[in-house]
């Protein structure tokens, strides 16, 4: 499973990217110019993770070169990154027998994991959003956005599940979680994000726009709720309100533990407060 899940994340990345693809030319065929407008908005967004990535890659000692600014333009520069990270992920692995979860292979997969959940939370999950929508209250028949919703779905589930193993071998003293637990992790995650977000949609279908008020009312109950909790992640006032901010409308769908410690209590008070 060690040598076996950085493949997996990168074949789950090209089949989600391969559908939402074919989604956008599914609706231009048609002339739904409307839904064409919407799913290419959704990868707007995504250019504040394509922004992060070039100001790793200056983090890293290699200066961005003409060739590189251009594959983050057209969004192709995660997936740049991230296949050079897969690949010496499973290299290094392989030279080490599979033994190697900690040091440079952990750090090498721990950068993908997070640019990758940053991705998914900004770009994957409002076209998940979207699709969903179109699915259940415009064209309940639409093969191409159902499967495009689905592979959205597992990507931004799989997506959670790569960040939780990751601060899990973080943690001095844990191994690496066995197959069966990934497992586990991901039902729960992709049964968690599809019930929200097929309430939201149904909510969506019956009251239109009232749905953004209900998520607005969670969303800021979230966001004082961390600032109750003082993270102290991000030390500048500023930053810190962002951060909390945006977290709290993560936490609309579901919960990420950004603080050290144990979680329970706060997972608890989340799902009370959430169901």
């Amino acid at each position: 499973m060690r040598g076996a899940f950085p493949g997996l994340c990168l074949a789950l990345l090209a089949a989600e990217r391969g559908a939402r693809l074919c989604t956008v030319i599914h609706y231009l065929v048609r002339g739904q110019l409307g839904w064409f407008g919407l799913t290419v908005a959704c990868v707007v967004p995504g250019y504040a993770a394509q922004l992060l990535s070039i100001l790793w890659f200056r983090a890293d000692g290699r200066p961005p070169s003409c060739c590189l600014l251009v594959l983050h333009l057209l969004q192709l520069g995660l997936w740049k990154r991230d296949s050079c990270r897969y690949w010496d992920v499973l290299r290094v692995m392989a030279k080490t027998g599979g033994s190697g979860c900690a040091g440079e292979v952990l750090m090498r997969h721990g950068d993908v994991c997070v640019l990758r959940l940053l991705e998914a939370l900004l770009q994957t999950l409002p076209h998940l959003l979207l699709q969903a929508y179109v699915v259940v209250a415009v064209d309940p028949a639409g093969f191409i956005p159902g499967v495009s919703a689905g592979l959205s779905l597992l990507s931004l589930a799989w997506a959670l599940v790569s960040y939780s193993r990751f601060a899990c071998l973080l943690k001095p003293g844990h191994l690496c979680p066995p197959a069966a637990a990934i497992l586990c992790l991901l039902l729960w995650r992709t049964g968690m994000l599809g019930t929200r977000v097929l309430a939201l949609v149904l909510f969506a279908r019956l009251y239109s726009f009232w749905v953004f008020a209900v998520a607005g009312v969670h969303w800021l109950l979230m966001s004082f709720w961390l600032v109750a909790q003082q993270t102290d992640i991000v030390a500048q006032p500023c930053r810190w309100r962002l951060f909390n901010c945006l977290v709290g409308a993560v936490y609309v769908f579901c919960y990420v533990n950004v603080r050290p410690g144990p979680s329970k209590h706060r997972v608890a008070v989340f799902y009370a407060v959430s169901t």
